[in-house]
């Protein structure tokens, strides 16, 4: 259904969408540019198609930029046009993607071409925490433009793409031969993209990730229809529990979990699951370097994921196996400040929250992670948990003190102060549950909390 610029951009947008749902829009605009007194150029669209259409029957507006046309370069026209797709896509309360694929700023339009990149990404400024957006660097996406890249709540980038603020030639002491910071992995694994792939899987990515995510904010989260068994038993999670990936999918209905930023800060997993049709959020501690702790990283990521969780009313899973923090200079300067925008992303977010201890729940790390003390709904834990405020050998080293029973000290300390036992009579974690029944279980507690409202409405008692 489109007007016939039949390039690259249209192509990919093809095998985007839903087979002949997509309807292009502004597709008779062109450069009006004069400038230089160039002769005036064939340039169908201004070089970006735009539109809309459906994935899995559901509404989203596109963008596509075609680098067969002025190089893919943003112009006045151009810039309108994606702005216009911004605009759609907010009164229609439905998601956004962009398939970069751009040269840069058009040169010949100046301070007009300059000006429009600002336009857009104020569009996608106001778009935040109203509609999902999501873009894809299918080429070359430098300068300003990466802003806009990462202003999207997911991103994608495709094999021997390029994403940078500066070329790498650029920064002093590099080049592409000794580090090329454009490439795929070198993004992925800053965090900047949440997957690399070939077009195909970048493309199929995209499909995936907008099949659990709802439409807008204010939804009140996304639910669709399921087909897996509500009471069927969770498998192997007593081997799974140490991969947040697995654990996740054996939970999930249909086994299906959704990675995000999987490149960067391995420590924290992020990414979303299905419980009863209904998408949940998850966070989880994963074993990286042989160590069970809390990173700057690792909080930051997951306190961005947790910003958009509550931003779309999705439910939070998470998953917690945490011994303590990560002792180096690094996180020593970065830590303090990251915990505390991960701590103020889970108390503050009013979704439905759910904790489930997966091996071990350490001193004040464990608080960060979800726990009741900052606002979990509901806390589980498996049976052979290991909950401690710390380590009762070195808790009695302290208490106890040099002329004290170290011995006798330690196990009193382990019998009354620590471990599961003691948590769950000091109302710190709900219940015990077996492996076999953590999706149950899960399922149930977030089928009860459905109808959370954290603003009650209250006159006046009644007494």
């Amino acid at each position: 259904m489109s007007s016939g610029n039949e390039g690259l951009a249209v192509a990919r947008l093809s095998s985007l969408l839903d087979e002949n749902s997509f309807v292009e829009l502004s597709s008779g605009v062109t450069s009006r540019s004069t400038d230089f007194n160039q002769d005036p150029k064939e340039a169908p669209g201004d070089g970006v198609v735009t539109g809309y259409g459906l994935i899995d029957e559901r509404l989203v507006f596109v963008y596509s930029q075609d680098p067969g046309v002025l190089s893919g370069t943003i112009g006045e026209m151009h810039a309108r046009k994606i702005k216009d797709v911004y605009d759609k896509a907010m009164k229609m309360r439905a998601p956004i993607i962009g398939l970069i694929d751009c040269g840069g700023v058009r040169l010949t339009e100046s301070f007009d071409s300059t000006e429009s990149i600002g336009q857009i990404i104020e569009a996608s400024v106001e778009a935040c925490g109203v509609v999902p957006q999501i873009t894809a660097v299918m080429g070359r996406c430098g300068g300003g433009l990466a802003v806009l890249n990462s202003m999207s709540d997911f991103s994608f980038m495709k094999d021997g793409a390029e994403l940078f603020v500066n070329s790498p030639d650029a920064i002093p002491g590099n080049n592409s031969e000794k580090n090329d910071t454009s490439k795929a992995e070198f993004q992925y694994k800053a965090g900047n993209v949440d997957m690399i792939g070939s077009e195909d899987e970048i493309l199929e990515g995209i499909r995936d990730l907008i099949s659990v995510l709802p439409s807008s904010g204010g939804d009140g989260g996304f639910v669709d229809d399921f087909t897996d068994d509500l009471n069927r038993a969770s498998e192997g999670l007593e081997t799974k529990r140490d991969k947040v990936s697995e654990i996740a999918a054996e939970l999930s209905d249909d086994h299906l979990f959704i990675e995000t930023k999987g490149g960067f800060a391995p420590g924290m997993v992020t990414g979303f699951i299905r419980l009863m049709g209904a998408t949940v959020g998850v966070i989880g501690n994963e074993t990286y370097e042989n160590e069970d702790v809390l990173t700057a990283l690792g909080c930051a990521k997951a306190a961005d994921f947790v910003r958009f969780l509550d931003a779309f009313d999705i439910p939070l899973l998470s998953l917690t196996n945490v011994a303590g923090y990560k002792a180096c200079v690094f996180n020593e300067e970065r830590l303090p400040r990251a915990l505390a925008k991960m701590v103020s992303a889970i108390a503050e977010a009013d979704i439905p929250k759910i904790n489930l201890i997966t091996r071990q729940a350490g001193g004040t790390a464990y608080l960060m992670m979800n726990s009741k003390a900052i606002g979990a709904d509901l806390t589980y834990a498996f049976s052979d948990a290991d909950v401690s405020v710390m380590d009762p050998a070195l808790a009695a080293s302290i208490i106890a003190g040099d002329s004290g029973d170290v011995a006798a000290c330690r196990e009193e300390y382990a019998t009354s102060q620590s471990g599961l036992d003691n948590a769950l009579r000091r109302g710190m974690i709900d219940r015990v549950v077996d492996f076999a029944d953590a999706r149950k279980y899960l399922i149930a507690g977030f089928d009860m909390l459905f109808e959370k409202d954290m603003y009650i409405y209250k006159k006046h008692g009644t007494k």
